[in-house]
């Protein structure tokens, strides 16, 4: 299978509004296991297609569109067909969208929106998708300045909330089971080094086993096992920044072994963690 297509991913992480991301990547056989980002993600698909599931439907994003989720939301990855895709992602933490809408409303001189909220997953825009392009392409470049980078940002960020978002944000469901999910989610992220038992986080919760589990994936579209791995592979990614062993942060992070953190790491970011470092070590 000389002719078969080859897999690429590259990472970059630039500081700004606390960290942005760019991952530029050609996948075949990735697929992603079901996750969610704690910030945005949104981009373009520059070549076959992907599909994933988001908000309870399956999606497909094809060459020219964009792609996106917001903050919580659960989805997975993979090729639409044999041939895979290619794409341009930007991960944002809420703060950079937070800094565009203030921006938008002070223009307007209107009230501060907040956060701003999209509904759908796919956008069928070849005119956003073109400047997602451009602006990718210019802040991958090491040479441009900085503030040239933040203001072709900012200027992107503007462009897609005015076109795209809600006038409205997602609801969250109020009362006791909400609360004892948001305590749960507490101590997973306080405990995510240890073999947690269920049933030790739903008595201090406050639920049973079973409706925890039931009302945790309700409200957040994962299990709680599902976000004790995306926690423990959230903490690894921090420490690959240092220079601490691979082998060490997959012990001190949870997981059984390095082999287990990489199958895993991989699965959820497309990288490796020795590729992710390395790439962290060249930005």
């Amino acid at each position: 299978m000389n002719g078969a297509p080859r897999e690429t991913s590259h990472v970059a992480t630039l500081p700004l509004w606390g960290g942005v991301d760019l991952l530029r990547a050609r996948f075949v056989t990735q697929s992603f296991s079901k996750h969610f980002h704690e910030g945005f993600a949104v981009g373009c698909i520059e070549s076959g297609a992907m599909r994933f599931r988001y908000r309870g439907e399956s999606l497909v994003a094809a060459r020219g569109q964009v792609n996106l989720v917001v903050p919580g939301e659960p989805h997975d990855g993979h090729g639409a067909d044999r041939d895979g895709w290619a794409y341009r992602m930007f991960y944002l933490k809420p703060e950079a969208l937070a800094a565009a809408a203030g921006e938008l409303a002070a223009r307007n001189r209107a009230a501060g929106r907040g956060l701003p909220h999209f509904r759908a997953g796919v956008l069928d825009d070849p005119a956003l998708a073109a400047r997602i392009r451009q602006t990718h392409r210019r802040l991958e470049d090491p040479g441009a300045p900085l503030m040239e980078k933040e203001c072709l940002l900012l200027d992107l960020l503007t462009g897609w909330i005015r076109r795209h978002a809600d006038d409205r944000a997602g609801g969250v469901r109020a009362g006791r089971e909400h609360r004892a999910v948001n305590l749960a989610r507490e101590v997973i992220e306080a405990r995510y080094a240890e073999d947690l038992p269920l049933f030790e986080l739903a008595r201090l919760a406050g639920l049973s086993p079973f409706h925890l589990v039931r009302v945790f994936e309700l409200q957040l579209g994962v299990t709680p096992h599902a976000y004790l791995t995306q926690t423990r592979i959230e903490r690894a990614r921090r420490r690959l920044a240092g220079q601490d062993r691979l082998a060490d942060i997959a012990m001190d992070c949870g997981f059984a072994d390095q082999a287990h953190l990489t199958r895993l790491f991989k699965r959820q970011t497309g990288v490796t963690p020795g590729k992710y470092r390395k790439i962290l070590q060249n930005s």
